[in-house]
Formats: structure tokens, C-alpha cells, sequence
């Protein structure tokens, strides 16, 4: 068995595990466990009720890490994210009591429901993969992983995503209405268990989540496959009804990515259709669009979409020599 056919097996059941709980949602999930293999966080955003949660916590409980839950409100404090300092009388000291983002998977629950300050308390911690605290820096567990939900922003109660911290998660997934026939399997499968959480059993922990992301680190990309990565993101910056185009981390976004699903098909190099499947949740939130745009109802998916036609695509290409 090569080591891509084990990636390959290992995420089948994975996404095997978290389908007993989660109907209608093959893509998306499959995309999120992904974005994780490729070390990146990942952000739901859909209407109240389609699941975004109970896919969040079941991909989490499949992947064996330390997991938090945090439920985002708008009083919440920078200081409820990543800990503080408390008096400890014993000693007559302040001491770091560290906060719930000091785990392997923190599961941020209608982030945009808390204040944009609070939401920029998990910039650092994202991208570093630390925290400062009154000067001192404190190192999170590896691997780290961010999956957040969120609502969308016509919805009551809720604040628009910080940019820099929209661009910190490698995607943004929208989970849509299920089929009738999902919906259906739904309701069936909550008679079935006759409670009403859901349990999934963890297939991997964290040690087997590291070297399945080392792993991937060895998926070859061919330079053409690159440069069409690149090709798409600076498209993004001259397409009409785009004030802010993708930066360079959307590049990466696409090529890490694209690497990760080329493992989870048992395959060592990614191929143009990698890239296209995951342009628009990799590349569509980091996008700022006209007024103009907004007006006339053109949303970032489908500027993403047009920008993939029209993107010159590189020759198919086959394995490594």
C-alpha cells in the first residue's frame, strides 16, 4: 500500500464516520477534512439550522484532537478566547489561566455573533499559532485547527468578519438546504438514536493528523499548476465589480489545498480540476467587491466562477517522471 492509498483509506473513514451523523453534506465536509490536511482552518457560513455545527463537532470527534467549544456572543471578551492572568492567592502571584483556544481544535460557534475586537483575538492564534497576553507569548498545541461557523451578515445580531481574519481561514464553505430525500434521512436517523446528540467515534488522533499532513507536504505540483493557481488569484484583481483582489495566500490557499484533495483520491500530484473544485471557497470571502457589485446583486462566487472560465487552463498533467 503506497502512502497516498493510506491517506486515500484514511480519509474515506473518516468522512465514513462523520456521514452516520451528517446527511447532504458529502462536498463540503470532504473539503473541510482537506483544508485540515493542509493545515488550514476552515469557515461554515449558511442560514441558522442546516448544520453547520454538527458538522463542525462530528469532523472534530472523527479527527481525535483536544476540542473546545466556544459560543460566540457579543459580549464576549478577548480575554474569554485566549485566557488571562487571575490573581492566585496561595502565592500572592498573577498566573496565566489559559482560555479555550489552548486546544488541538477550537470550534468557534456564530463567530460573527461576537464583537470584530474579540474575533481579532484569534488573528494571532491563527496564524501563528500562539497568543500574547500582556506581553507574554504563550504556544498552542500542534497541530491547531480553527473550524468556525457563522451566519450571514443580513442576519440580526451579527458583525462583519475583520478582512485580515477572513483571510487567515484557507476556506469558506456554505453548506446549502438539503435534498428532500436528505432531509428526510435526517429526521429518521434522529428517530433512530432516540436522543438528541450525536456521537461520532474518533478514527485518528493528533499524532496520526501530523504525519497525514506531513504526508501531504509530498504531493507533487507541477510549475504549470502553480502558475494557474497564481493565473486565477490575479485574475481576481482585474475582474470587473473587484475593488480588493485574492492575495498571495489565496495562491497557496489554492495549491495546499489542491494537494490535500489530490492525497484523499490516492493520488501524488493535483491536477487542474483540483483547483478549479475549490477556487471559489478558497478565493470568493477574500475578495472585496464595488459598491456597484453589491448593487446589483453580483456576489464574490460568481465573479470566482467567472474568473475559473476564463483562466487559460495548463495541459493535463500526469504524475512526476
Amino acid at each position: 500500500m503506497t502512502q497516498n492509498t493510506s491517506i486515500a483509506d484514511t480519509g474515506a473513514q473518516i468522512l465514513a464516520a462523520v456521514r452516520t451523523v451528517v446527511v447532504g453534506m458529502d462536498d463540503p465536509v470532504e473539503i473541510a477534512l482537506a483544508t485540515v490536511l493542509a493545515g488550514g482552518h476552515v469557515l461554515f457560513e449558511d442560514v441558522p439550522g442546516l448544520g453547520k455545527t454538527l458538522a463542525a463537532r462530528s469532523l472534530a470527534s472523527a479527527l481525535g484532537l483536544g476540542f473546545r467549544r466556544l459560543q460566540c456572543t457579543p459580549d464576549m471578551l478577548p480575554g474569554d478566547v485566549t485566557g488571562s492572568y487571575v490573581y492566585a492567592p496561595d502565592t500572592g502571584e498573577f498566573v496565566f489561566r489559559p482560555g479555550p483556544i489552548f486546544t488541538g481544535l477550537l470550534l468557534a460557534d456564530e463567530i460573527n455573533r461576537t464583537t470584530p475586537k474579540t474575533q481579532s483575538a484569534m488573528l494571532e492564534a491563527m496564524a501563528e499559532g500562539q497568543v500574547t497576553v500582556e506581553g507574554n507569548s504563550f504556544p498552542l498545541p500542534a497541530p491547531f485547527h480553527v473550524i468556525a461557523t457563522s451566519n450571514p451578515i443580513e442576519y440580526e445580531g451579527t458583525y462583519a468578519l475583520p478582512e485580515a481574519q477572513l483571510d487567515r481561514f484557507m476556506v469558506r464553505l456554505s453548506v446549502g438546504y438539503p435534498e428532500a430525500d436528505g432531509e428526510a434521512q435526517i429526521l429518521l436517523n434522529r428517530m433512530e438514536r432516540r436522543r438528541a446528540a450525536a456521537h461520532v467515534a474518533p478514527v485518528i488522533d493528533a499524532q496520526r493528523l501530523v504525519e497525514l499532513q506531513q504526508a501531504v507536504e509530498a504531493i507533487h505540483v507541477h510549475p504549470d499548476i502553480a502558475r494557474y493557481c497564481v493565473e486565477i488569484t490575479r485574475e481576481t484583481r482585474r475582474a470587473q465589480n473587484v475593488a480588493v483582489g485574492a492575495s498571495p495566500r489565496g495562491s497557496l490557499g489554492l495549491l495546499l489545498l489542491g494537494r490535500a484533495l489530490a492525497a484523499l483520491d490516492g493520488r501524488d500530484f493535483v491536477r487542474p480540476d483540483d483547483i478549479k473544485r475549490i477556487a471559489v471557497p478558497v478565493l470568493a470571502h477574500r475578495l472585496t467587491l464595488t459598491p456597484q457589485a453589491w448593487a446589483q446583486g453580483i456576489s464574490a462566487d460568481q465573479i470566482v466562477a467567472g474568473v475559473v472560465g476564463r483562466v487559460a487552463v495548463p495541459p493535463t498533467v500526469s504524475a512526476p517522471a
